[in-house]
């Protein structure tokens, strides 16, 4: 897909799931958790192309090359994606370019974005720093050491409706600025 938001008329928020670190495996838990949602982000690692060909059966994907993923992905993989949908400026990467990605070397990478997307460390973050908030959803692919297999959803309020206080559900602290809020979740039990 491109950068580039498609106009629709519609009425109620804008929901995205936000995945990384697939590893070539799509839970079966993970379909039913974003069943509904209008698009998937995914912050690489993604594996063979039936990964993206599985997600697409939920919903319209966006996806990142990660440090696993080969050049020649078939799907033709790019480091990083910006776009807009619903007003809000996103930013996708993996992360493995920064080395071990958090907000601080992140955020000179998407100077105008409202949300960054990454993966790598397979961790979980939510937090915001330099006006922008940073989002890793985590692996929700095969576990990794003790790390939680996990995945989240942004539901973006549009113009005109109220957000109220937007508040991270879960770990994590604060969401963002009222125009979008943020779910955690894991999708296998620790």
């Amino acid at each position: 897909m491109t950068g580039r938001e498609r106009p629709c008329a519609r009425t109620g928020p804008v929901v995205l799931g936000v995945i990384s670190d697939t590893h070539g495996l799509v839970r079966p838990e993970l379909h039913r958790r974003l069943a509904g949602v209008d698009r998937i982000l995914h912050a690489g690692d993604v594996g063979p192309q039936g990964v993206l060909d599985e997600l697409s059966l939920i919903a319209p994907v966006h996806a990142v090359l990660g440090n696993t993923d080969p050049p020649d992905h078939p799907a033709r993989l790019q480091d990083r994606i910006d776009l807009v949908i619903a007003g809000i400026r996103i930013g996708i990467i993996h992360g493995h370019q920064v080395g071990r990605p958090a907000p601080l070397q992140l955020a000179p990478l998407f100077p105008d974005a409202d949300l960054v997307v990454f993966g790598h460390t397979h961790e979980p973050l939510s937090e915001r720093f330099a006006g922008c908030h940073f989002l890793n959803p985590g692996s929700c692919g095969p576990r990794r050491f003790s790390l939680p297999v996990a995945a989240a959803r942004v539901t973006i309020e549009l113009a005109g409706e109220a957000a109220g206080t937007a508040e991270t559900v879960g770990p994590g602290g604060p969401s963002s600025d009222g125009r979008f809020r943020i779910e955690r979740f894991e999708l296998v039990p620790g």
